[in-house]
């Protein structure tokens, strides 16, 4: 998930630009643009940390060598 969210911001590149004097249709599109990159943005900066989450949980979850089992204890009768 890192990979893609890194792939994802990498292939946006950079933001739309406008330029001086430009007509009614282009500044829609340019409006539309800026849009679909603020969402492309969220999606891989969320993509990176959600899998950041996950290497943490993985890393968080092994059991170290060497270490006491746990065991149930039974209920005094």
């Amino acid at each position: 998930m890192i990979i893609a969210g890194v792939i994802i911001g990498v292939t946006t590149g950079q933001a739309p630009t406008g330029h001086a004097g430009m007509t009614e249709e282009e500044i829609i599109d340019l409006m539309v643009a800026e849009d679909e990159n603020q969402a492309l943005q969220l999606l891989y900066g969320l993509l990176i940390g959600v899998g950041f989450l996950l290497v943490l949980i993985s890393f968080g979850a092994r059991r170290k060598k060497g270490s006491a089992k746990r065991t149930e204890k039974k209920p005094a009768k």
